[in-house]
């Protein structure tokens, strides 16, 4: 039997981890979760990743619209019991209710940043040499 490495993740934790998300996202656009800046923000859950026991969902969220990320996360960490106890209908089949945590998205910092990196004159100059050396 093959081990896995702790950063994998196992089709179980994946599928439940969707499911996790799929559910937060429900529970934060209906409004049940009564913060002002809570209340005013639009918040793009793009992932939730699983523990390995599935006892505890660490969801990735991005505040749109919001410089300070920090704040939404703080709020949102504040009422992580309040979510949890609003989850239970939706995820029935689970055997215990994981904990919610909530961290700050930064893939999309990175991907902007690659973007960046691709467009700029020296790659795009170096790409150029590349197109004429293939000819």
């Amino acid at each position: 039997m093959a081990t896995k490495t702790s950063t994998a993740q196992s089709q179980r934790m994946l599928r439940v981890g969707e499911q996790v998300r799929a559910a937060i996202t429900q529970v934060l656009q209906r409004g049940e979760v009564r913060d002002d800046l809570l209340e005013k923000t639009v918040i793009s859950v793009s992932e939730v990743r699983m523990s390995t026991d599935l006892k505890v969902a660490t969801a990735f969220i991005t505040p749109l619209g919001v410089s300070d990320h920090e704040t939404v996360i703080t709020a949102l960490n504040r009422h992580a019991k309040f979510i949890r106890g609003r989850l239970g209908p939706h995820l029935r089949q689970m055997k215990f209710m994981p904990e919610i945590r909530f961290r700050d998205d930064t893939s999309f910092d990175n991907y902007k940043k690659i973007d960046e990196l691709l467009r700029s004159p020296e790659v795009m100059r170096d790409l150029e040499d590349g197109d004429t050396d293939e000819k």
